[in-house]
């Protein structure tokens, strides 16, 4: 019995995995379509955010596709295949169409990173001065566009990229280990990592459409504060959950703190590529000492505090995941 529920829970993952993709999937067709047929893709018939979330989605869809195969071979330790195969996956993906696909419009040609690059950062002034220890120059949007930047600007591209690939993946494939072993012992785990991840690619995909309504300016409205606020907290208590997940039967310093600090981590990294992406700038939620950089870095109060907040959350949650459960309780 175990067995058939098992069979149809995988056709089930699959079948919804394809649903929910059909976008990211249509974009992709679409863009090669364009490149097969012209051998560039025209700026008005340009997708916005081909990457990363078309890669995400053939990621994402092989490894549901294997993952009968994995639990079979690697048994508790099919996540760990299915999370590699398709990380793997989603890289070679991505890096064939940031390579291989070209955007033109009336002034400039450019590789897709570099495009995707000018559609990410707030929109400069006309001119904008750039001071470094050697030179002083100037440098203007269809500087940026061309590629005049630093590639490690894509370093939150990749991270949110891994995070929703292994969040969604965490959720499929411990929903099957449930199924076929009749273990629930990680079940509120799998639930929340859900939520967080649902919520999370939900903000994502506003994020593609609105830029949280940024208009330009380096100091944001209080809307957009709030909402990228939240989307940075998210990103970390996603991460958080997908490492607690995994450290529920270990003691109970390991899951309730590891999880905590790999969240604050996160996103703090996310933090780090959002000044790599801004050249050493961040958006300013406000004026005065709480949103102002502190010497000597370029994070404000409010930023800290956004860091530490994802932190907690994760350590509340994985004290809830624990609580009324004595199997974990056993584990001191």
């Amino acid at each position: 019995m175990g067995g058939k529920k098992f069979g149809l829970y995988w056709c089930f993952a699959v079948i919804g995995t394809v649903l929910l993709s059909f976008y990211p999937l249509y974009m992709g067709a679409k863009v090669i379509g364009d490149m097969i047929k012209d051998g560039t893709v025209l700026k008005e018939n340009y997708p916005k955010y081909i990457i990363p979330y078309t890669p995400i989605a053939y990621a994402v869809i092989l490894g549901v596709l294997l993952m009968p195969l994995l639990v079979k071979l690697m048994k508790e330790f099919a996540i760990l295949g299915g999370s590699t195969l398709s990380i793997a996956a989603f890289f070679g993906f991505e890096l064939l169409f940031e390579k291989k696909v070209v955007v033109s419009s009336t002034e400039t040609v450019a590789k897709l990173a570099d495009w995707q690059m000018f559609l990410c950062r707030y929109v400069p002034p006309e001119e904008l001065v750039i001071n470094t220890e050697a030179t002083i120059r100037t440098e203007t949007a269809v500087d940026i566009l061309i590629g005049d930047y630093n590639p490690a600007f894509k370093l939150h591209f990749y991270l949110i990229s891994v995070v929703l690939i292994l969040a969604v993946l965490n959720s499929i494939y411990g929903f099957a280990q449930m199924i076929r072993t009749g273990d629930g012992s990680r079940k509120k785990a799998l639930i929340l990592q859900s939520i967080s991840a649902a919520l999370f690619l939900g903000l994502c995909i506003l994020a593609c459409f609105t830029a949280f309504w940024r208009d330009g300016e380096i100091q944001v409205s209080p809307l957009s504060a709030s909402l990228m606020s939240i989307f940075f907290i998210l990103l970390g208590v996603t991460v958080g959950i997908f490492a607690g997940s995994l450290l529920l039967k270990k003691k109970k310093s390991i899951t309730l703190y590891v999880p905590a600090v790999l969240s604050l981590m996160t996103t703090l990294i996310m933090y780090v590529g959002e000044m790599i992406l801004l050249h050493a700038h961040l958006y300013r939620f406000g004026e005065g000492f709480f949103f102002e950089g502190l010497p000597g870095i370029v994070l404000a109060p409010v930023d800290v505090v956004v860091i530490l907040i994802a932190g907690l959350i994760t350590y509340f949650l994985m004290l809830f995941v624990r609580k009324g459960d004595k199997a974990l309780a056993e584990n001191k």
